[in-house]
């Protein structure tokens, strides 16, 4: 399940990659219109600055920006910066693997198999999607 901080970035990159182009947007306006809280939109808003998915500039003109054109992001690469991974479970991740806690043994898991699929699928879609696409989930599964 994607965590609130991961779907308010996602909203708040939509709404940038929406306005591409037109200039700096400001912090109060993509808070309102996305339905974010201002100081956790600061937040978020400074991690996707550090991870290179978003530019500011401070004063009356300021605002925030997207760092790379809509089209050169995927919904992939905004979930790993934000969450980390795209698996559920950490034995299942490709860059923080981690064996399970409870697991008896990594090698003949079934679970894992599963999860390592689940993954798979969910990177091909993500990855595939950029922010620019405005897709519906029929779409998505072509």
């Amino acid at each position: 399940m994607l965590s609130q901080r991961t779907r308010y970035a996602l909203r708040a990159l939509q709404h940038l990659a929406d306005r591409y182009g037109e200039g700096p947007v400001q912090l109060p306006e993509i808070a309102r219109i996305q339905n974010i809280p201002a100081k956790f939109l600061t937040v978020i808003l400074s991690e996707l600055k550090r991870a290179g998915f978003v530019e500011t500039l401070r004063g009356k003109e300021g605002g925030y920006w997207l760092g790379k054109r809509p089209e050169e992001i995927t919904y992939g690469d905004i979930v790993r910066a934000t969450r980390g991974s795209l698996a559920l479970t950490p034995c299942a991740s490709r860059f923080n693997h981690r064996p399970c806690e409870q697991c008896v043994d990594e090698e003949t898991c079934r679970l894992r198999e599963v999860m390592l699929l689940v993954r798979d699928e969910t990177a091909n879609v993500l990855d595939r999607i950029p922010l620019s696409a405005k897709v519906s989930a029929a779409q998505a599964a072509e």
